[in-house]
C-alpha cells in the first residue's frame, strides 16, 4: 500500500465569510484567480464539481462531499490525464474560520495525495504544494485590492 499525505495550507484574508464563499464557489470569481478556470457546480452533496476552461474542457472533477455555505466546503478532486494508480480520488476541503468582522482564515486540505503529487522546484507552479499556494495568494489579491497577480502561464495540454 502506498503512503498517504495531506497538504495543509492556512492563509488569513481581509475579507467577509460571504465574500471568501462566492470566490470558492462561483465559476464567475474562480475563473478571475484560478487559473482562467471556472468551477460549476450546483454544491449539493453528490452532486458534479467541475473546473472548466473556456472552450469547456474540464481540467479537474469530483463530487461534493459536504456543503456548509459559510463554513465547509469539501468535495473529491480527480486531475483529468492524471494516470497515477490511486485507491480513491484525493479530497480538497475549505474550512473558513471568522476571525473578526474582517478577517477570514481559509485553511485548505488536500487529502488522499501522494508522493508523486508533489514537485519539489521553487520555479514552477506544477505539483500541489506549489500550486495551491499560488492559486490561494491570487484569491487573496483579489479579495482585498480587487485585482489579481500578475497572470500565471499554465500550459493545460500538458
Amino acid at each position: 500500500m502506498m503512503k498517504k499525505t495531506t497538504f495543509v495550507y492556512p492563509i488569513y484574508i481581509a475579507t467577509t465569510p460571504e465574500k471568501l464563499w462566492e470566490a470558492l464557489t462561483s465559476g464567475e470569481v474562480t475563473k478571475k484567480y484560478h487559473f482562467g478556470l471556472q468551477v460549476q457546480s450546483d454544491w449539493q452533496e453528490g452532486s458534479a464539481v467541475k473546473y472548466l476552461l473556456d472552450d469547456g474542457r474540464i481540467t479537474d472533477h469530483g463530487h461534493v462531499l459536504k456543503c456548509e455555505p459559510l463554513h465547509l466546503l469539501s468535495f473529491t478532486w480527480i486531475m483529468a490525464g492524471d494516470e497515477t494508480p490511486r485507491e480513491q480520488p484525493t479530497r480538497v476541503t475549505f474550512e473558513l474560520q471568522k476571525m473578526d468582522d474582517s478577517t477570514v482564515k481559509l485553511i485548505l486540505r488536500h487529502e488522499e495525495l501522494l508522493e508523486t503529487d508533489f514537485v519539489y522546484d521553487d520555479n514552477t507552479f506544477e505539483g500541489l504544494n506549489n500550486g495551491w499556494p499560488a492559486l490561494l495568494s491570487n484569491l487573496k489579491s483579489l479579495l482585498e485590492t480587487g485585482r489579481t497577480l500578475p497572470p500565471i502561464s499554465v500550459d493545460w495540454d500538458n
